[in-house]
């Protein structure tokens, strides 16, 4: 029988149910309830100011915080039930192991009991009646709200920043003007399902390869940016390498690369940098400096790594690599 503690309450709410396009995110947040929080109510009725200024104060003051997020390909697949689960098992795993065994109740916001434990209760609009499902409700908008914004950058046009991937106007003309994209729209929605009719080779579909790997590119030059780095190119190839940015500052030309990982189940940036990698870099480094010798001038070369990490990239670690 495990062990519980009266005062704490695990709150699990979602985001993207309904959406067109992007990841479903299900969203745990442990609070002690002996404690006072101020603020917290359904996330709907917060602005987005205020949403963003709660979810940092929730990071603060809950006793762990835990997202289960669903990529496309698996909601298609699974259907939106079993997502659900699968997103509330993924969030409610990344709590401490000793919350997870003292908390007394989990509350999950619904009909549908998305986690299978014998404390856990599905409560209709619990995220405006219980301050943990608040919580979680609030962390999970403001996360998945962060993607969709960073999604928007990768994919212009679409205007993933402003309706998050629901079925707007702006939403399906673009999707008319543009076409579908694979792996960040729901084909298994009807109003995809239309589009892409049965043509497995429809044209109005962009095949789309690493999608968070694309993002966390952009999330990593966005950051070199605000670090004074000037970015003068992204993702340069050719037949025998490729360089994912290349920046400069300060008399430095910088070759860098983006590593990027959704956990840290199998190591952290630095690890991923082998004396293999290191060898690559310096050679896709030459390659580029022989072919733009108007670049080399003046310039000292160096090789850098932008580590990130989590479902909605950010960057961990920059890490200087021996050129």
């Amino acid at each position: 029988m495990k062990r519980t503690n009266s005062h704490i309450t695990v709150g699990i709410d979602e985001v993207g149910r309904g959406p067109w396009a992007g990841p479903l995110l299900v969203s745990a947040a442990a609070l002690d309830m002996s404690q006072t929080y101020c603020g917290l109510d359904d996330s709907k009725k917060l602005t987005k100011k205020r949403r963003s200024a709660m979810a940092i104060y929730i990071k603060q003051q809950a006793l762990g915080i835990g997202l289960g997020w669903v990529d496309v390909n698996e909601l298609d697949q699974l259907g939106m039930t079993k997502s659900l689960k699968l997103g509330a098992r993924r969030a409610f795993s990344q709590l401490p192991i000793n919350v997870q065994t003292d908390a007394a109740q989990i509350v999950i916001d619904g009909n549908i009991l998305m986690l299978d434990d014998s404390r856990a209760i599905a409560v209709v609009k619990a995220d405006a009646k219980v301050q943990a499902v608040s919580a979680a409700s609030i962390v999970a908008k403001v996360a998945r709200d962060s993607y969709m914004a960073q999604l928007d950058r990768v994919f212009p046009g679409y205007g993933f920043a402003k309706h998050a991937g629901y079925g707007t106007k702006q939403h399906l003309e673009a999707l008319g003007q543009l076409g579908v994209i694979q792996g960040v729209h729901r084909s298994s929605f009807a109003p995809i399902k239309r589009l892409l009719g049965d043509d497995t080779d429809n044209q109005s579909v962009r095949p789309v390869e690493q999608t968070a790997g694309r993002i966390a590119e952009s999330v990593a030059a966005e950051y070199l940016a605000s670090c004074g780095f000037t970015i003068v190119e992204r993702n340069w190839k050719t037949k025998l390498c490729e360089i994912d940015i290349v920046a400069v500052k300060d008399k430095t030309i910088y070759f860098v690369e983006v590593k990027y990982r959704s956990n840290n189940a199998c190591g952290d940036g630095v690890e991923a940098i082998t004396a293999r990698k290191q060898k690559q870099m310096r050679f896709a480094a030459e390659i580029y400096l022989h072919d733009h010798p108007e670049t080399n001038r003046g310039y000292s070369p160096a090789l850098l790594a932008v580590s990130l990490l989590g479902r909605s990239p950010t960057v961990d670690q920059l890490i200087d690599v021996d050129y």
